[in-house]
């Protein structure tokens, strides 16, 4: 009998044992996933902070270009309103200088004013593109979109993971919201041209029917383009696709993030020649210049 209690005891002891085991183990997962999603939560943070960086370097890339212009022509403007004081307190001979001098005070007044608006105008341009492009795209979906407008012409880069199979260039279901939504923005500038640009990062591919990276950023913004055309009706007309293969980096290749910032797909939305001289404005003609001499 002694022996029976004993068992049943070493029995209960052990299932307890086990029990509270079961407990711990699944305590420890919870905590290891809690974990995970937290570093995934870091990671998108830390992403969406590079991006943002990134734009405002570009933003302020273009608008120090502006302002150096600006202050080149205002520098320009004073030298030539300082001949002609000099010329007007001068003799007889400065004064045939002074009509000369005055038109090219004129045209350098002139030339400030389009410089001033034009940066007024890329500012709104910017700002209004800008809104209108990420207006239908969801905060889940602007993790994988990067949209900028430089000088009027809008680049949308779209990440490969939401667009392509692992080392494939079939397009997957993912993308079908994403670029539903671009060919959205590409109809409703119906005369602008569409170059789709395909970029991989630096680690080779091993594919039977794809010889190197060059292929496959080819065969991507090629499978883009036909999306665009065939799914989203994009007059084929506008289209054009080609690839750029590891060439055309925008992060280092030393890290896992560097490379899936370079793993990316660009649609660049581009004014016409005449169009596109309109947005960033002629370079200036004065009377100095070679084709008015």
């Amino acid at each position: 009998m002694l022996t029976s209690k004993i068992k049943i005891i070493l029995v209960l002891f052990l299932a307890g044992a086990a029990f509270s085991g079961c407990v711990s183990k699944k305590h420890y997962a919870s905590l290891q996933d809690n974990y995970n999603k937290l570093q995934d939560t870091n990671r998108n943070l830390y992403r969406s902070y590079l991006v943002s960086q990134q734009e405002l370097n570009h933003l302020r890339d273009r608008s120090q270009s502006l302002d150096e212009q600006l202050s080149d022509a205002k520098a320009n403007a004073a030298a030539l309103q300082a001949s002609l004081d000099k010329c007007l307190a001068g003799t007889s001979q400065g004064n045939v200088n002074i009509s000369k001098l005055a038109d090219q005070i004129s045209a350098s007044n002139m030339y400030i004013r389009h410089l001033v608006e034009l940066k007024n105008k890329s500012d709104s341009l910017n700002q209004v593109l800008t809104i209108k492009l990420t207006r239908s795209l969801t905060p889940d979906e602007m993790k994988d979109v990067d949209v900028k407008v430089l000088k009027g012409v809008v680049y949308i880069s779209l990440a490969d993971n939401m667009l392509y199979k692992t080392a494939s260039y079939q397009i997957s279901a993912r993308a079908d919201s994403i670029l539903s939504k671009v060919a959205k923005i590409i109809n409703d500038y119906s005369t602008y041209q569409v170059l789709v640009e395909g970029n991989t990062d630096s680690v080779p591919i091993y594919q039977t029917n794809i010889r190197n990276n060059w292929d496959l950023s080819c065969l991507r913004a090629s499978s883009v383009v036909q999306a665009l055309q065939n799914a989203y009706n994009v007059d084929p007309k506008r289209l054009t696709a080609g690839g750029r293969g590891e060439y055309n980096p925008v992060a280092e290749n030393s890290t896992d993030f560097g490379k899936s910032q370079n793993r990316r797909t660009q649609i660049i939305i581009t004014p016409q020649l005449d169009q596109f001289m309109t947005l960033i404005g002629k370079p200036y003609q004065g009377p100095n210049t070679p084709s008015n001499r």
